[in-house]
């Protein structure tokens, strides 16, 4: 009995020992993970903020490195060229970060399924359909032809490299060990990769297939009235109106005469999913006051990007020090230069312009081989790319062929059995080039022209660059690569077969909006309209909508004496412009109408609202709750059937009918025999609202605070390891607030730079340097972060300069 007892034992170690040793599907071999040796328990760091110094013998290195570290994490890297800088640059961040890079290069190349699994194949298969691969190959050609650009992206490689071949198992970051898999050795394509992801997070959407079915179901007269181009409502736009356009503009091609027969007339692709629609909140702020302005008597600028909030941050902070360059400020993992930052002479920030580069063309096909299509009355030959990819648990890889023409890739198929009518996408990431320079050049700048000589070199994705310098300058610049087009061309489905819907070159760099040292004193962004109607080029039909910029504006207008404590409470501004436009006139219609004492007292609670959207709001949880049902009550009968919900008219197109089109036919629910009127919507949604918050939070009470409401929350980037998840965060703002927290975005990173002879700057963003769970710095700046504050950044002048703020230094010498 013994003996049987002894054998079925042993056979359950070996059992499990086996199981824990293989993976099963998705689920990872655990035993490693488990493993006091090597696994999780290895990722562990202590608690404690120890002074320390420590000598690393590296391959690669050209000279000696320094890399002082400061009390958040933050590294200070010392160089005597820029090719070691760059090199220390990638292996401080690959020590931080590794995982979050390794992970954003296989989301940008579509590689997540070799790791996932099959679960990921369709997000790996729509980025080898857009061409992710083909647009880094073709920007690397040219980065790599560039003396400044090349030895950066090589010493970064290598950097990054020199960390990986210092790690065993055991020190693997935690995230490889759950799920079974290794580092790889770093690529300068890599980075490439990263700024394909970055450009299609911002200048990756499309509405030209949904636009063009509103057109075909609704006709052009109810197109142009319920989706028309911007300004239409409030506009305050980032140029300021009346800047005059000081340059002789180039011949804008003429407006195409078939645009409404391709959209009326085209089939479009079976199943054809566009891309998500932009999140709300999902922007940026930024913005310079003048010396006149400001209490130093020098510029002070202020940014703060608005994307998904993660861990680890997006963003990594970082100074980079060496011959001709001290600069401090925020880098995207995986990509060399600081993007966000300041010198001792200038500081930029930047915020999204939403430009139209991303087109839908439909393209006619010769036969269901696809090696012909037709373009200016002719048949011409396609480009074929085969995508070998590689999934997790299966032996033999997906196998993609991906057609080209002269638009771009074929990214979707109409599903018919001869293939011959499809829709081919034409997008500024294809667009070979070399932004980095932008950066590179912006780091080391000492003036407004070395500003805008740095930004002549910029590709994707678009964005507005406020700048300002000691020589007491401020400016702004509406930058990109932008497409010289028709007005309107884009905003529709386009016809691949006519060269008039053909891109037909570029605005020139130096015709793109800016202004200098405007009259009133400042320059700001808020993702809103880049220009009043008198600019002569096309840029896009719709921006976001422009509560934010203009209550900057008001504020900044208000504003004297400034200082960074000023800006920064800017940054943290909960005041509701939608609410003090739209919700007199809502309260109006209640107060005509029975209400329920529960209803009244929602309806006094919201009348006596000051229009701030606090943690503690109540009103703020009733309004911002009722709004989105009261949008969705208007146009629901109409357009979900044929369009869906998240492409009805915008908000500020709603706003404006409530407001000065109140008997519109819009209000009748077209489903129903009554005949509705606005005050009817507008009682009906607020009873649902009511009625919703209630279900979710119970009576009127402090569970209807607005941070209960909203939630915020901010995950690991893996979107699944919960316990890697922030705590519960309490917080205002919303998305058309200057504070733009929602649910999952918001300021990714708040900066603030008095300019001067000796700049003072300031930072936080949400989370920690560190992407280890078990670092005291992966959460170490979140708190003040929710409250609003910053942390004074420390700006070192040399390897040796004391600080109390210092804490642990790093020498990297040659091996």
């Amino acid at each position: 009995m013994k003996f049987i007892k002894a054998i079925i034992s042993l056979s359950i170690v070996i059992g499990l020992v086996y199981a824990l040793d293989r993976s099963w599907g998705p689920v990872p071999a655990l035993g490693s993970f488990l493993s006091p040796f090597t696994g999780f328990w290895q990722n562990g760091e202590k608690q404690t903020i120890a002074k320390s110094e420590k000598v690393l013998r590296l391959d690669s290195l050209r000279e000696e490195v320094i890399i002082r570290y400061d009390d958040v994490g933050v590294p200070h890297i010392f160089a005597k060229n820029d090719y070691d800088l760059s090199f220390a640059q990638g292996y401080v961040t690959a020590q931080d970060r590794l995982w979050q890079m390794d992970l954003q290069i296989r989301a940008a190349s579509g590689r997540l399924s070799e790791v996932l699994g099959p679960a990921t194949l369709e997000l790996d298969k729509s980025s080898r359909r857009l061409g992710m691969g083909y647009g880094a190959e073709a920007n690397l050609k040219v980065a790599m032809s560039d003396a400044h650009t090349r030895d950066a992206f090589l010493g970064y490689t290598a950097g990054i490299n020199a960390y990986i071949r210092s790690l065993s198992p055991k020190d693997y970051p935690v995230e490889y060990k759950l799920l079974g898999y290794r580092p790889e050795p770093w690529k300068p394509i890599n980075i490439m990769y990263m700024m394909e992801q970055m450009t299609l997070n911002l200048a990756g959407r499309s509405n030209d297939l949904t636009m063009s079915a509103i057109l075909k179901n609704y006709g052009k007269e109810v197109t142009d009235q319920l989706f028309p181009d911007y300004p239409m409502f409030q506009e305050s736009p980032i140029i300021p109106v009346g800047t005059k356009w000081d340059f002789k503009k180039v011949p804008i091609p003429l407006e195409t005469p078939h645009m409404d027969t391709i959209t009326k007339s085209a089939k479009l692709p079976k199943g054809f999913r566009e891309n998500e629609p932009k999140v709300e909140g999902l922007g940026s702020n930024n913005w310079a006051v003048g010396a006149e302005k400001s209490i130093t008597g020098y510029p002070i600028l202020a940014n703060d990007p608005h994307l998904e909030l993660t861990l680890p941050s997006i963003w990594y902070q970082i100074q980079l020090n060496a011959p001709g360059i001290n600069v401090y400020g925020v880098s995207l993992p995986g990509i060399p230069f600081v993007i966000i930052g300041f010198n001792q002479n200038i500081a930029w920030g930047v915020t999204n312009v939403d430009a139209d580069v991303y087109d839908l063309y439909k393209i006619k096909f010769k036969d269901a081989s696809q090696s012909h299509y037709w373009h200016d009355d002719q048949w011409k030959a396609t480009r074929q790319r085969q995508e070998l990819i590689y999934v997790k648990g299966q032996r033999d890889p997906i196998r993609e062929v991906i057609t080209y023409t002269h638009h771009g890739p074929v990214t979707e198929h109409s599903g018919d059995a001869d293939s011959t009518s499809d829709v081919a996408v034409k997008w500024i990431g294809h667009e070979a080039g070399n932004g980095f320079i932008t950066f590179y050049e912006l780091n080391k700048a000492k003036n407004y022209d070395d500003y805008r000589k740095a930004l002549s070199h910029y590709v994707a994705p678009a964005q507005n660059f406020v700048f300002a310098d000691n020589g007491k300058n401020i400016a702004i610049t509406v930058n990109g690569k932008l497409p010289l087009k028709y007005r309107n061309q884009g905003k529709y489905l386009l016809d691949g077969s006519k060269t008039s819907d053909d891109w037909k070159g570029w605005i020139p760099a130096e015709q793109n909006p800016f202004v200098k040292n405007p009259p009133r004193g400042f320059v700001s962004s808020a993702n809103q309209s880049s220009t009043d109607p008198t600019y002569p080029y096309y840029i896009n039909w719709i921006f976001a909508p422009t509560e934010r910029g203009i209550r900057i504006n008001e504020r900044l207008t208000a504003m004297s004496k400034a200082n960074a404590d000023s800006l920064r409470m800017l940054q943290n501004d909960n005041f509701s412009v939608m609410g003090r436009t739209i919700l007199p006139k809502l309260l109006s219609i209640l107060e005509a109408n029975p209400l329920s004492p529960a209803q009244k007292a929602a309806q006094t609670t919201l009348a006596g609202w000051n229009y701030q959207n606090t943690p503690e709001s109540i009103p703020a949880s009733i309004f911002e709750t009722w709004l989105p049902i009261l949008h969705n009550e208007i146009w629901k009968d109409d357009f979900d059937e044929k369009i869906g919900p998240a492409n009805y008219p915008t908000r500020d197109r709603t706003e404006y009918l409530i407001l000065n089109q109140p008997n519109e036919r819009w209000f009748d629910n077209i489903k129903t025999p009554e005949k509705e009127t606005l005050p009817d919507l507008v009682l009906s949604s607020f009873r649902t609202a009511l009625d919703t918050l209630n279900a979710r939070h119970g009576a009127m009470g402090p569970a209807w605070q607005w941070s209960e409401v909203k939630q915020s929350e901010i995950r690991h980037l893996s979107r699944l390891i919960k316990p890697f998840n922030a705590p519960k965060l309490v917080t205002g703002g919303g998305g058309s607030i200057v504070n733009a927290i929602t649910k999952r975005h918001g300021p990714s990173w708040r900066m603030i730079v008095e300019l001067g002879p000796s700049p003072k700057a300031y930072g936080i963003f949400p989370g920690g340097q560190s992407g280890n769970p078990g670092s005291p710095y992966y959460l170490n700046m979140l708190d003040k972060w929710q409250k609003g504050e910053l942390n004074e950044l420390v700006y070192l002048t040399s390897p040796d300069e004391k600080n109390p703020r210092l804490t642990s230094s790093i020498k990297l010498q040659k091996n």
